[in-house]
């Protein structure tokens, strides 16, 4: 790891408090030297750090960049520890489910999370496109037969849409309708849309891996839309004002789709029905 990136981790592990330079290197095994320079390489990219003389540095409560450091803070360590390969964080790409497939037909292992800031060729069902400018979260898991349950697609569809929704609940305060297939609207306008396929051995028709797309439209400029798509979209949040971080939000999703102990099948089902709206679109 890089004396940048173990500064960021540091950073985001210690969002409460100032910690000073002479600190910070102590508990890195970094030169202050090297501090210095990692906390001036982030500003560059964008990283709002607060210094204060005679306290230190803080990361600022107003960044909001997607990184792997961040994620990894929201969750547990241990979890964190086994994930941190895992995850892969992309400026752009042309769809994070185009390459998550690729990942998982080269062997990723389960939990892999694909992450892009904006999509290029964002796809939807039926090979819709799924515009993806910035602001939104763009992530892709891969989910391995083995590590799941039940291969229902009712089940799998039922809980990837439930745990997004709650996830958005328990940290934003909104609670999101559904409506089919897989799409969470708010206050009558889409604000994600969740798009899961499948690889399937052609002789056995056997299941070699799952991949759950889900795009949420976070802080976007719904000016960044289409005109024709305007009237639809919404968001959690206006541009530059969520409560919350993408990388808190995308840490409780990544956290509930990797958790499928005690899966109830038909509880899950009824709690996907009870959330369906009627929605023209």
């Amino acid at each position: 790891m890089s004396s940048k990136d173990k500064i960021l981790e540091f950073l985001e592990e210690n969002k409460e408090s100032y910690t000073s330079g002479e600190a910070m290197a102590a508990a890195l095994g970094l030169s202050r030297n090297a501090v210095w320079k990692a906390i001036n390489d982030l500003r560059k990219l964008g990283y709002q750090i607060d210094a204060i003389s005679n306290k230190g540095y803080r990361l600022s409560k107003d960044t909001d960049i997607i990184s792997k450091q961040g994620i990894l803070s929201y969750l547990n360590k241990d979890k964190a520890d086994m994930l941190s390969d895992n995850i892969l964080i992309y400026d752009t790409v042309e769809s994070t489910n185009k390459l998550a497939k690729e990942k998982a037909i080269s062997g990723s292992p389960n939990g892999s999370l694909i992450i892009a800031k904006q999509q290029s060729l964002g796809k939807g069902r039926r090979d819709h496109l799924f515009y993806s400018p910035e602001g939104g979260i763009y992530m892709s898991i891969i989910l391995s037969p083995d590590f799941l349950p039940t291969l229902d697609k009712d089940v799998i569809t039922a809980y990837t849409g439930v745990s997004v929704c709650k996830a958005i609940e328990e940290l934003c305060d909104i609670v999101p309708g559904i409506k089919p297939i897989n799409d969470l609207f708010v206050n009558g306008r889409k604000i994600c849309g969740i798009l899961t396929e499948s690889g399937i051995e052609y002789e056995t028709g056997l299941v070699q891996w799952i991949v759950v797309g889900i795009g949420i439209n976070f802080d976007t400029d719904v000016n960044s839309f289409p005109t024709d798509l305007q009237e639809i979209i919404g968001t959690l949040f206006a541009p530059g004002h969520g409560s919350i971080s993408k990388n808190q939000l995308i840490a409780n999703i990544y956290g509930r789709l990797l958790n499928w102990d005690g899966l109830d099948e038909n509880r899950i089902k009824d709690e996907f029905q009870r959330r369906i709206i009627l929605q023209n679109r």
